[in-house]
């Protein structure tokens, strides 16, 4: 199919010039970047809107940008089943951001409120919150429910995205 060695992903090899980019979506408007590979670090910028691309932070996700995250990213994306009423959620909101400013740009951490985002959370059948899971190439790879600290989250996500 035409294009499709321009869709890569980690680890999969392509030809063509764009060999060495990746696919990241901007936080901010949604729009997917083609980035080179080797420059992700170096704080890059969103062609569409401006923004950086990497914030060190949590995405927040509804159900319309849901999709466009977790199927055009060529990173993995782990995604934050949450709810603002739910006292593990927020106890472990502070961890989450930190293993999002450790992890980035190799990962992207997000999180998505399943009080307001409720397609998604019965799409993905989440029953318990905090619920943690890791997508990559559109498909879930790895899931974990509850409360976790940094370092067991960063653990956690490269156990499961290796």
């Amino acid at each position: 199919m035409p294009g499709l060695a321009l869709e890569k992903a980690p680890g999969r090899p392509t030809s063509g010039s764009m060999s060495d980019s990746t696919h990241v979506v901007c936080p901010s408007c949604n729009a997917v970047n083609r980035l080179p590979t080797d420059r992700l670090a170096q704080g890059p910028k969103c062609g569409k809107c401006g923004e950086r691309v990497f914030a060190g932070k949590p995405t927040e996700l509804t159900d319309a940008s849901f999709e466009q995250h977790i199927a055009r990213s060529d990173i993995p994306v782990v995604v934050d089943f949450w709810a603002p009423w739910c006292g593990p959620c927020k106890m472990m909101a502070p961890a989450f951001e930190q293993a999002a400013a450790e992890l980035e740009p190799g990962v992207r951490l997000a999180k998505l409120n399943t009080d307001t985002e409720q397609g998604t959370a019965a799409r993905f059948n989440i029953r318990s919150i905090p619920t943690l899971a890791l997508f990559r190439n559109g498909r879930e790879i790895a899931r974990q429910p509850g409360a976790m600290g940094a370092a067991d989250i960063v653990r956690w996500v490269k156990a499961n995205s290796a």
